[in-house]
């Protein structure tokens, strides 16, 4: 009898590391809420004040939920042609040039993950030294300026062809295929471009879908580049447009618009600015939601070692 009520009895460290437990689970579960909350409000915040009443924006009223119900600001942001210029920009320039970053880094990562290339060494030295010193500002401007590429959509494309992170994170993902695979289709009188083509890309699909991602979100959000080297405002991208809108002012659209009066300008102003924030922020939520299985495992592509 005594020996089973020692067995069944439970020594009181047991139960003090258990209460410590509980204890850091609900303090991370409110760490975790609190994040969450002081994440989403601002998302929250944004759309509220674009779709509230213009005197409720005015008067300060809006601090969570929206104040009446108006979209008065959309039908104004909408009718500007700037706008839908530049969303067809931010278009091609997304498109095409995560395409282009994709085939070159591919192209860049294969010979570098192959142990008997004789130049494998000293190109991971000169790719990888890239990673910590770059030409800087200015030698970059000269460089693309003195190719032409001032004021042309390839100025946004060819000066980041290549990200050297993700290239050595694809040729990590690529040395880790079977070189059994490799010494058998070269034996077929397979050529380097087909193994690449057909067996390395296809095995490392995953990894290719997180950079595409990466190149894609990088594309989407580049705004510094068109600064620099897009004057013509046939050719900025969305997120020029935005800058425009937030930082200088919302004139050109309330003039489009026909808006007259101090009142209707002040009650405008700052819901157009919203309003655009909302439409450039409209398709990274439609597409989130089937990437996000991408975004999960691109996590841990940092830690890949090779």
């Amino acid at each position: 009898m005594m020996l089973k009520a020692a067995r069944g009895a439970k020594p009181d460290s047991f139960r003090t590391e258990s209460a410590g437990d509980k204890v850091l689970d609900i303090i991370i579960w409110a760490l975790v809420l609190f994040a969450v909350i002081i994440t989403l409000y601002p998302f929250l915040y944004v759309v509220s004040v674009s779709i509230s009443d213009g005197a409720a924006v005015a008067r300060g009223d809006v601090l969570l939920l929206p104040k009446g119900f108006s979209l008065d600001a959309f039908g104004m942001v909408t009718k500007y042609k700037q706008l839908w210029t530049s969303y067809g920009n931010t278009f091609i320039y997304t498109v095409f040039g995560t395409i282009a970053n994709v085939i070159f880094t591919c192209l860049g990562a294969y010979p570098l993950s192959k142990k008997h290339f004789f130049l494998r060494r000293p190109l991971n030295f000169f790719v990888v030294f890239t990673m910590y010193f770059s030409g800087g500002l200015i030698p970059t401007y000269m460089v693309v300026t003195g190719l032409g590429l001032y004021n042309s959509r390839f100025a946004m494309i060819l000066p980041v062809l290549v990200s050297t992170y993700n290239m050595m994170i694809c040729r990590s993902a690529m040395s880790r295929v079977p070189s059994d695979l490799f010494e058998n289709a070269s034996l077929d009188g397979a050529s380097d471009f087909y193994m690449m083509l057909h067996i390395a890309v296809p095995l490392i699909k995953p990894t290719l879908a997180v950079l595409t991602l990466y190149y894609a979100v990088a594309r989407y959000n580049d705004f510094f580049n068109a600064m620099l080297y897009l004057g013509d405002a046939a050719l900025q991208p969305l997120q020029m447009f935005l800058r425009r809108v937030l930082i200088l002012s919302s004139s050109e659209i309330l003039q489009q618009a026909g808006t007259t009066g101090a009142a209707a300008a002040a009650q405008n102003t700052l819901k157009i600015r919203y309003v655009c924030i909302v439409l450039a922020a409209i398709p990274i939520f439609t597409i989130t939601p089937f990437v996000q299985k991408y975004l999960i495992a691109g996590t841990m592509l940092g830690a890949v070692k090779g």
